[in-house]
């Protein structure tokens, strides 16, 4: 069984996996691809053999990414109509996300 490691960021858990690739909420400080960010909210490691689980998060364990791309998500379109009243309102909105891939688990 590979390692895997289930990680907190952007207030979700993804459960992670050596050279696995996500899309997460974007981070501040990390611009430009292949710049190293640290995971150091880990809440459970298994390696196969021996599972460690944290309460909430695991002391010392860090988890290493590099950061692929900064993009943004496909449009969402919210509309606001009321019927005989001349009402409507009409917004987009593009959510900003981070790609990046896992390097380095503990």
């Amino acid at each position: 069984m590979a390692k895997i490691a289930i990680i907190e960021t952007g207030g979700k858990q993804y459960v992670v996996t050596q050279d696995s690739v996500l899309d997460i909420e974007k981070l501040k400080g990390a611009d430009k691809a292949g710049a190293k960010i640290t995971f150091d909210k880990v809440l459970l490691t298994d390696d196969g053999a021996k599972t460690v689980v944290g309460a909430p998060y695991i002391k010392g364990a860090e988890v290493a990414a590099e950061l692929v791309e900064n993009g943004r998500a496909d449009k969402v379109t919210v509309i606001r109509y009321r019927q005989k009243s001349r009402y409507f309102k009409k917004k987009g909105h593009r959510q900003p996300y981070a790609t990046v891939r896992i390097t380095t688990l503990p």
